[in-house]
């Protein structure tokens, strides 16, 4: 704690008065242009990732960058969810899953989660994508952790379009889903293509992106 203390002292001396300005306009709104869903993992920062500043981002994380099918009950998510997108307008949803996700390892082999009933409930919404390369491969082991990844974040998407807030706002081409994977090790983002069925680099799929 002692480190984490001494980054707020330093924080309010140095990095709070070099952005007082932007501080001074977000106190009473924020206007993100974009809900970003990642991983609760320690190694990701959002703002680091994409080289943003407070207020650009609304950020949802938890395990697994998880987004579960809408139902009736309320829930975090959903209510996060609906919040970004009905009330504060984004126009973009990004769902970022990352390398060595220990959610999705778990997700290969549920079994080992029994004595965490909670989190082996909540990896339950990844089944999809573990079904869908076991299929393909007739096994599931760690040597498909990186497949998995990737499926589970285009599963979540699926997932996302059956929010009403996002679906009406698909509807009316007023928002649009971007799903990435973030590799720790290289730093490096892969995005899903559409029209690949698969993922490529940021940089290819990107390419042609329109000034806004």
């Amino acid at each position: 704690m002692k480190d984490i203390i001494r980054g707020v002292k330093e924080f309010q001396t140095c990095g709070f008065a070099e952005r007082k300005a932007l501080f001074k306009e977000l106190a009473n709104s924020q206007h993100p242009n974009i809900l970003f869903i990642t991983c609760s993992d320690s190694r990701i920062d959002p703002n680091l990732l994409t080289n943003t500043n407070p207020g650009d981002l609304f950020i949802c994380r938890n395990a697994g960058n998880i987004i579960p099918p809408h139902t009736n009950e309320t829930g975090g998510m959903t209510a996060s969810i609906e919040y970004a997108v009905a009330l504060l307008g984004v126009k973009h949803i990004i769902v970022c899953g990352h390398s060595d996700c220990g959610a999705l390892k778990g997700a290969l082999n549920p079994e080992a989660l029994n004595d965490l009933p909670h989190v082996k409930e909540w990896i339950g919404h990844c089944r999809s994508a573990t079904e869908i390369v076991k299929a393909k491969h007739g096994c599931l082991g760690a040597e498909q952790l990186d497949e998995v990844i990737q499926e589970n974040v285009v599963m979540q998407m699926h997932h996302l379009r059956t929010h009403p807030a996002v679906a009406t706002k698909l509807a009316l081409e007023q928002v649009q889903l971007h799903g990435w994977v973030y590799n720790i090790k290289k730093g490096t983002v892969s995005a899903y293509s559409e029209s690949q069925k698969g993922f490529i680099s940021v940089e290819e799929a990107y390419t042609e992106w329109p000034e806004e």
